[in-house]
């Protein structure tokens, strides 16, 4: 399971010394695995307590980015506990889902390349 975190990047200064950027994925990094890919969605999403994330698959490389609470992200049938800062890649075609840990909801942005030639997805049985 892929899972990286701002708190074990270092910054690097960017754009002429005026940012610093915590790379989570360097740039063209995933362009082996992505190529002929499209941005297929980009999206946040909560999952209250006590709820869980159906779990599905698609053909897609999804991200997610963990913005407030704690949970436990399941692919391909591995767990692994997630906080904020953590992005997570999820393979084309692996079964997976997230359910919050604790007492509160956990928040996320996720973002999707779509593989090359893959139909259309409907997200609401997905």
């Amino acid at each position: 399971m892929d899972v990286r975190n701002v708190e074990t990047v270092t910054p690097e200064v960017e754009h002429n010394g005026t940012v610093p950027v915590w790379w989570l994925i360097h740039p063209r990094e995933m362009k082996e695995i992505t190529d002929g890919g499209f941005l297929e969605l980009a999206n946040e999403f909560e999952v209250a307590v006590g709820g869980e994330v159906f779990p599905h698959s698609h053909p897609t490389h999804e991200f997610y980015f963990v913005m407030t609470g704690k949970g436990v992200m399941t692919i391909a049938g591995e767990h692994r506990d997630v906080n904020p800062g953590d992005l997570i890649h999820i393979p084309p075609d692996a079964v997976h889902s997230l359910r919050p840990t604790g007492d509160e909801a956990i928040h996320c942005f996720c973002f999707a390349v779509g593989v090359k030639g893959a139909g259309p997805i409907d997200y609401t049985t997905h």
